[in-house]
């Protein structure tokens, strides 16, 4: 029938039409798919991003706070990393940090505990360096431009997957309590002073100038007389010309300009990347320090020779002109309690040259500080830092030295050229200082074994000096194969001598005076009596290296309040637990170093030591700054066989440009901010760091969000950033840019 007929067409119209629609959505899908392939065909989780970095060349990122798995994955213990940026809560309970007075660690506290995680998401990009550095110029710019559509996506999903339990978890910043040990609270200096309170010698000209937020990043280049040497305490050329005297090498110490210098320093024509340690103990490229008069003053004494492209180091030295490794071993040969890289771990050594000595003490796993005046020979600090040796541009002037008392385990002057015998004593009283007790000083000069009249009046002088301080002299002996004469001290270990003294000469100091104020305190002809009490620092010596390095110091007590709100012993091994996970889980694989490229390390804000005893186990040394108006912990660290200076960041650091191959700010720039010029140090950071090195920043977002504009503007490459809960971790490199534009600085030009 007709209607059957006509409802039999209406079903097959009503399917055809169903089929169509069907088809099309298919066909629409299969697009989003394909689409959707292709925009996420290079998802890796960051958890494999070690291996990432190994196998291309550049791999763009983004980073956010909480899953790391791919969209076509499922959450599985395999893949799911929820928890991948987090510290183990087991290790710190919740009281673990104190809020401080301006309510920071309070208010990170109520973050940790909000439901939703706050998050930033950057682009950033991380280059794998061995490539890099095989590369042409050309090769490079062609894989930049082929991997600008290639990303990196962390997903949200699996955000409530299972914990990654797997032992090689990339850690970025940490959680719950563990996150407040990132912040040093000012309520709990309690038990540890500051050096600014102990040394009583704040100035005025760090507080905070007003008009300076609206920075306006107009990059200048730095003209001054230096030029690429620019040390802008130390060639206050202004400030020297005004003095009155330069008898006791005023013009050498620190004149630092009111308003510190935001200008950066020009690169030296020719400059290229550091040879990597330990071939740069032996040879430097020429045109990173292109200096050559220090080896037409020292050639024939094995300090440093010109070799083609390359200035050349054959280890020697004025008094060891046949290696410093001879010269080593003869010491311990006629003083064994000596024990290199056990009993004596960490040495001053004055008037250091070219800092071989040093350089070679590396092999017998002692850490040396090494210290010159800046230009009493041309460069010899910058060779030494540019060798990989650790260096500083100081000199025994007027004030003593930036270091706690009682802290070297020798001290050791080769020909350093420093009187110790005049004006009573005074520099030879700063080194009884430093000093440990028990601690040797070992002097190698002309006086020991010539006799020359000069020689001989000073050598009377300095016996009869050592004798009214106690020092008994150990060994007396000459090296027959460098043909020179080695004196050794003792320091004593109790004050029966001092009592037992006829004559009060040295002069003892007043119990008042604290030994430890190091910063900006002039010197003092006295010297400090040796500490008896079984729990006093100093009373007994050290635990034998490496032992040390992880117990906490036996005059650390419970009855003190750490940095951190626990008693001090628990608050030592918290931070060093911290730092251990922190290191191996995140700084190791997580940010795209290559630790090969990474020899001189410093930590601007060292608390504990933590981090640099983290790293003791790679090919690398860390400068330890503790800030002057912090927790005087600086001590700590020299008793655990690490070293370290007081320093105060609104003024420049006593070192020279491109020092340092990695810096790690940890909540540093936070507290600048509060006291002084921030651009002064981002651009202190540009100065002393290497083009093509690493700086990592753990701050809060705000101060992260702002360096990492400021460090945009300076062409600086963003490799990873993150945050969480108020918190942030910044990793960037240098670059080789410089500005156009010229800067004169009028007190820096001759």
């Amino acid at each position: 029938m007709a209607p059957g007929k006509h409802s039999k067409n209406d079903g097959r119209k009503s399917t055809n039409n169903y089929c169509s629609t069907v088809t099309l959505v298919a066909f629409v899908a299969l697009c989003l798919v394909g689409v959707w392939m292709m925009t996420s065909s290079s998802v890796v989780p960051l958890q494999n991003l070690d291996t990432t970095l190994k196998n291309t060349n550049e791999v763009r990122t983004v980073v956010t706070d909480d899953s790391i798995i791919s969209k076509d994955e499922t959450p599985t213990p395999d893949n799911t990393t929820s928890k991948q940026f987090e510290d183990n809560p087991g290790d710190l309970p919740e009281d673990a940090t104190k809020g401080d007075n301006s309510g920071n660690s309070q208010h990170e506290k109520n973050n940790s505990k909000e439901d939703n995680t706050q998050t930033q998401v950057q682009e950033t990009t991380i280059q794998n360096e061995d490539e890099k550095e095989t590369n042409s110029d050309e090769k490079d710019s062609k894989k930049d431009e082929d991997s600008k559509d290639e990303k990196q996506e962390i997903s949200e999903e699996g955000k409530e997957g299972k914990e990654d339990s797997s032992s090689n978890q990339v850690e970025i910043l940490p959680s719950g309590a563990q996150s407040e040990l990132l912040s040093e609270t000012s309520a709990q200096n309690g038990s540890f002073s500051t050096q600014a309170t102990e040394s009583m010698n704040e100035k005025e000209g760090h507080k905070e100038k007003k008009g300076e937020k609206d920075y306006g990043y107009n990059w200048k280049l730095c003209n001054v007389t230096a030029g690429p040497d620019y040390i802008p305490c130390l060639d206050n050329l202004q400030a020297i010309k005004g003095l009155r005297t330069t008898k006791h090498y005023e013009h050498r110490e620190r004149h630092c300009p009111e308003n510190p210098p935001t200008c950066l320093v020009p690169l030296p024509e020719g400059y290229q990347r550091p040879i990597e340690w330990p071939t740069s103990r032996e040879k430097i490229w020429y045109h990173n320090v292109p200096h050559t008069k220090l080896a037409e003053l020292k050639g024939h004494q094995n300090w440093v020779k010109v070799t083609g492209e390359f200035l050349t180091f054959p280890g020697g030295g004025t008094q060891f002109k046949h290696g410093a490794l001879h010269y080593i071993d003869f010491i311990q040969e006629i003083v064994p309690d000596i024990a290199w890289g056990k009993r004596s771990r960490v040495i001053l050594d004055v008037g250091c040259g070219v800092a071989s000595f040093g350089g070679f003490l590396f092999d017998r796993d002692v850490l040396t500080m090494s210290f010159a005046p800046k230009d009493e020979h041309e460069a010899q600090v910058q060779f030494a830092l540019e060798r990989g040796i650790p260096a500083l541009s100081a000199v025994m002037g007027t004030q003593r030295l930036p270091f706690p008392a009682r802290v070297f385990d020798i001290v050791h002057c080769a020909r350093c050229r420093v009187p110790w015998h005049i004006e009573g004593g005074k520099l030879l009283l700063e080194l009884n200082r430093l000093l440990r007790p028990g601690g040797y000083f070992v002097w190698s000069a002309t006086p020991i074994y010539q006799k020359l009249p000069e020689d001989v009046g000073i050598w009377e002088a300095m016996t009869k000096l050592t004798k009214a301080m106690c020092w008994e002299l150990i060994a007396v002996n000459k090296d027959k194969v460098n043909k020179v004469g080695v004196a050794v001290y003792q320091k004593p270990i109790s004050n029966e001598c001092y009592e037992g003294r006829p004559q009060n000469d040295p002069p003892l100091c007043n119990e008042s005076d604290d030994p430890n104020a190091a910063w900006k305190v002039p010197l003092q002809t006295c010297m400090h009596k040796v500490p008896i009490g079984a729990e006093v620092r100093g009373s007994q010596w050290p635990e034998e290296w490496p032992s040390r390095v992880e117990k906490a110091p036996y005059w650390l007590l419970t009855s003190q309040t750490g940095v951190y709100g626990k008693p001090a012993p628990e608050d030592f091994t918290a931070d060093f637990e911290h730092w251990k996970r922190v290191v191996n889980k995140s700084y190791m694989n997580g940010l795209g170093i290559n630790w090969s490229n990474v020899r001189n390390v410093m930590d601007m804000r060292a608390i504990y030591g933590g981090f640099a005893a983290a790293l003791r186990e790679m090919n690398t040394w860390v400068m330890n700054v503790v800030s002057v108006d912090s927790p005087d912990t600086l001590p700590i660290i020299y008793e655990r066989g690490l070293f370290g200076i007081y320093h105060d960041w609104c003024e420049s650091f006593s070192t020279y440009p491109r020092s340092y191959d990695l810096l790690h700010a940890d909540h540093l720039f936070s507290k600048i901010k509060k006291k002084c010029n921030m651009m002064a140090l981002i651009a202190e950071v540009d100065r002393i760091l290497r083009p093509e090195g690493k700086l990592i920043v753990r701050d809060t977002v705000e101060i992260i969000d702002e360096v990492e504009n400021i460090l945009r503007s300076m062409n600086w490459e963003v490799r990873l950033t993150y945050s969480k809960d108020k918190e942030g971790l910044l990793c960037v490199q240098k670059s080789m840019w410089r500005p156009v534009e010229v800067e004169t600085i009028t007190y820096a030009i001759a």
